[in-house]
């Protein structure tokens, strides 16, 4: 189990990030617009001056249930070892497990 604070600080960036992406992007298709140096500069350092944790590749998918940070499957959102329990289990509907 990862520790609680590392949960909660991936919840806050997730958070952050959904609340500055609008801006974000809005800047980004503005610097792209814009032909003069000087004008790039500026929108660019108003990019910067959003909070670093707003940045879309802050995030970590984590597990959901046990919340480790690797070997994360995205159909899931489970990590490798309790995709392989829960199919095991046979908690997962529709996933089997493999043989040959």
């Amino acid at each position: 189990m990862a520790k609680k604070s590392l949960i909660q600080r991936e919840k806050k960036r997730k958070k952050l990030e959904q609340k500055y992406h609008l801006i974000r992007r809005s800047s980004k298709k503005e610097i792209n617009k814009v032909q003069s140096l000087s004008d790039k500069w500026e929108i660019h350092g108003k990019l910067q001056s959003l909070p670093r944790n707003s940045a879309p590749t802050r995030l970590h998918r984590r597990c959901f249930s046990t919340g480790r940070p690797r070997a994360n499957f995205r159909d899931f959102g489970l990590s490798g070892h309790i995709l392989r329990e829960t199919v095991h289990a046979c908690l997962l509907p529709g996933a089997t497990r493999s043989s040959w």
